[in-house]
């Protein structure tokens, strides 16, 4: 069977994290859903999305494949339900296509969106679908404790070193060379995980659930609350609270975030804060880039989404329910807008103009070499296909 993870509505309503990847490349819990997705069906997977994206997710076609909804979170029982449907029939859960079984003649037409011929069943297994950037952070907690279960099922946890003060001791799992000395380990409210060479150094607490992935630092004195994600070869201080920050980013100083996500490659500079709660304990409004306009969150708690390279100046100032693009740069005293464009410059003191884009390639480019990487032709291509898509944005 060939395995296809394809985009549906919500990957418009998931930007700005998804301008740069497709949505079953979101991270959420301890994988990303890419990865729950291989690992519960035992085979690797291919993708269906934007024609821009493709040279670096490309679609790989089968003589029988098995299309999959990207922004539906897996369990076991979905996947024996997909692994059973049959040829030319497709899954669905209250109008949400799950996944469709296509023959290779067929996928064609699937791909323009005909469906003519193809048989519909009703699934009543339970699922959590991801159609907002704040259903990342607000199922954090069960993500990284379904992730927990399934990835250190039948293994053994590296010893957790005695200098470290620790509370629950048989719901935490550190990886082979993670160092991790004098800090405070609380999983009584949900598991900690601890990827391969992360460090958390002297000083940090953490409190479950909470995921720390490979090569990522905690510096000394962080105050970490679950249910946080960070990201592979992340670095991060000062206090975090129920966000995801995805692999490469840095947080490193002093500073407060709060039921937020963060994409790759962004800097948070010192002393930068996000407000997660009205003053009036309204719910909190989010940009919405399909419908180019505030919408309710329905959510108490709600910070900042930030899309990939993008940066802030130190002692920069978030509100409640802030949205920032892809390679932006903002600063300055006061309050940032409350939707930020991709390839902005900035603040609301200076006010904000567009962002070169040699200048923002040759951020990136700098950014990856500090990490001895080198920014690859498919990145610099997709960066600069948002530049295009994201220039209307631009003039808000």
């Amino acid at each position: 069977m060939n395995y296809i993870l394809f985009d549906d509505f919500s990957r418009g309503n998931l930007l700005p994290l998804t301008f740069t990847r497709p949505v079953a490349d979101l991270l959420a819990g301890i994988l990303t859903l890419r990865q729950k997705w291989e690992l519960l069906l035992g085979a690797p997977t291919s993708t269906l999305t934007e024609e821009y994206l493709s040279e670096k997710f490309p679609l790989i076609k089968g003589e029988d494949n098995m299309l999959i909804n990207g922004s539906i979170v897996p369990n076991e029982a979905l996947v024996e339900a997909i692994k059973n449907l049959e040829p030319n029939h497709a899954l669905l859960s209250n109008d949400i296509i799950v996944a469709l079984h296509v023959e290779s003649a067929n996928l064609e037409k699937v791909e323009e969106g005909d469906t003519e011929g193809i048989e519909e069943t009703e699934t009543h297994v339970d699922f959590i679908k991801i159609n907002y950037p704040w259903d990342l952070f607000s199922f954090n907690d069960k993500y990284i404790a379904d992730d927990f279960n399934l990835i250190t099922r039948y293994r053994k946890s590296a010893p957790i070193p005695a200098s470290n003060r620790v509370i629950n001791p048989d719901n935490i799992f550190i990886e082979e060379g993670a160092v991790v000395e004098n800090c405070s380990l609380n999983a009584s409210a949900g598991p900690i995980y601890i990827g391969r060479n992360a460090e958390i150094w002297e000083g940090a607490s953490l409190r479950g659930p909470v995921a720390v992935l490979d090569g990522a630092i905690v510096k000394m004195n962080a105050i970490v609350y679950g249910a946080t994600t960070i990201g592979r070869h992340a670095k991060v201080g000062g206090e975090i609270e129920n966000s995801i920050l995805f692999g490469y980013s840095n947080k490193p100083h002093a500073g407060y975030l709060g039921h937020s996500v963060i994409g790759e490659w962004c800097n948070i500079a010192a002393g930068t804060n996000v407000a997660n709660l009205n003053n009036t304990y309204k719910p909190v409004k989010m940009w919405n880039y399909p419908q180019a306009r505030f919408i309710d969150t329905g959510l108490q708690f709600c910070g900042l989404v930030m899309g990939d390279h993008s940066k802030t100046g130190i002692n920069t100032s978030f509100n409640t329910g802030s949205v920032v693009g892809v390679s932006s740069n903002v600063f300055g005293y006061g309050y940032q807008r409350n939707f930020v464009a991709s390839f902005m410059w900035g603040g609301p003191h200076a006010g904000y103009q567009g962002y070169d884009l040699e200048k923002a390639l040759d951020t990136a480019a700098e950014m990856y070499t500090r990490r001895n990487l080198q920014l690859s032709d498919k990145d610099q291509k997709i960066l600069e296909a948002i530049y295009e898509i994201t220039k209307d944005n631009r003039r808000l």
